[in-house]
């Protein structure tokens, strides 16, 4: 997957016509005020606090929603093709410009002054207390400590230069030691372990087309490769094939409630777009990988992991697939949305599966609606329709 980002150059220009609208009616018109100065913008009397907020993306904007109504708080103007990620903490989440890695306080539903300029702003990590940034277009990592957010002005952390940029990932363990990947803009090969001097401590080049990242219990990590994953912990890394000759694993789920991570996969490498039915479930303990039929295909936004490490599918059937990640049985299909199929174009919106604590927030960007179900009863709790149809969906996650 080509995860360039090729929307419009955010200028400061821009971000500084970037403005706040308050939305008064759930899929009606709100009411709009327009402000070329951003710093009039700021000084402008506080939003009350919201509560455990979501982001989502639309053509020309952030949505800044109420997590039980579903209904939009405030609108962010902001041109380009955006993506949104949690910070790590309870107030914040990072918006991907253009421009590189912008922060916004979501609780308060401001954007704040502290960016991570970059081309091609990526990977956002998770992990150990910490949230390290990937900009695909330097090679930078950035890491820092979520908690000095709040502060108001940018984290002091430690950062790492990858010999050359590529479409990468990074992930820093809780011994701080720092997982990167290797490659070029061309061709990309493996991951490298550098120490807290950020001298290299280990290094695996048996992983063609590295992409993607995910930890499961006992901090074990795997990233993606073109002919399984590759996982390190404790020290040492281990390749595990697929059981086929080409078969890519790009996008993973993990969580500390379960050693198995869930994963994409794909078989045609000539394949414009490869509608996959079948996922992986990556045993870190065991080094093995099972793969799951399912009855629908689904795309990179699909994967998530439930309360109890349940492995969780949204569907082109427009159920969430449930899956016990120990034996591969899908338990159940929750209905979430309509049938739907997957773009050409990544950059396009379909429906996007975010899931926080006990609930899964979809999105329905052709309907221009969002549900929350609750992932116990399988109950709709809310649905509400937005004045725009959304790409990305994400919100406020503290922690891994």
């Amino acid at each position: 997957m080509n995860t360039s980002i090729r929307g419009r150059l955010l200028t400061g220009t821009a971000l500084a016509l970037a403005v706040t609208t308050v939305l008064t009616a759930c899929g009606g018109g709100g009411s709009s005020s327009d402000s070329a100065d951003a710093d009039a913008t700021r000084a402008a009397a506080p939003a009350a606090q919201l509560k455990d907020p979501l982001v989502a993306t639309f053509d020309g904007g952030l949505y800044i929603l109420d997590s039980k109504t579903l209904k939009p708080v405030r609108t962010i103007k902001m041109p380009g093709f955006n993506r949104v990620n949690p910070a790590g903490d309870k107030d914040h989440v990072f918006v991907s410009t253009d421009s590189g890695f912008r922060v916004l306080n979501a609780t308060s539903q401001r954007l704040t002054d502290i960016e991570y300029p970059g081309a091609k702003p990526g990977h956002v990590v998770r992990h150990a207390g910490k949230t390290v940034l990937f900009t695909d277009g330097t090679g930078e990592v950035a890491v820092l400590d979520p908690a000095d957010l709040s502060g108001g002005t940018k984290p002091q952390g430690r950062t790492y230069s990858s010999a050359e940029a590529h479409h990468g990932v990074a992930i820093e363990l809780a011994d701080g030691r720092l997982l990167s990947t290797l490659g070029t803009e061309e061709k990309r090969t493996g991951a490298l372990v550098l120490d807290e001097n950020n001298k290299e401590i280990a290094r695996n080049e048996n992983c063609p087309g590295v992409h993607g990242e995910a930890a499961a219990r006992d901090e074990a990590v795997a990233v993606g490769c073109e002919d399984g994953v590759l996982i390190y912990q404790d020290g040492t890394f281990t390749k595990v094939d697929s059981p086929d000759d080409y078969g890519r694993i790009g996008n993973q789920a993990g969580t500390d409630a379960s050693p198995v991570l869930l994963g994409d996969y794909k078989s045609d490498p000539d394949a414009e777009l490869e509608r996959p039915k079948r996922v992986s479930l990556i045993d870190t303990e065991t080094k093995k990988l099972r793969l799951v039929e399912l009855d629908a295909s689904y795309s990179f936004r699909s994967l998530a992991r439930g309360p109890h490490g349940e492995a969780l599918v949204l569907g082109t059937d427009g159920a969430i697939h449930v899956i016990d990640p120990k034996t591969g049985t899908v338990e159940k299909k929750i209905p979430a949305v309509g049938s739907w199929q997957e773009p050409l174009d990544w950059q396009q919106p379909r429906p996007t599966l975010f899931v926080r604590d006990h609930t899964a927030y979809v999105s329905e960007p052709g309907k221009k609606a969002l549900h929350a179900i609750d992932l116990e009863t399988g109950e709709k709790t809310a649905s509400a329709t937005l004045p725009e149809g959304t790409n990305e969906l994400s919100g406020v996650v503290a922690g891994h």
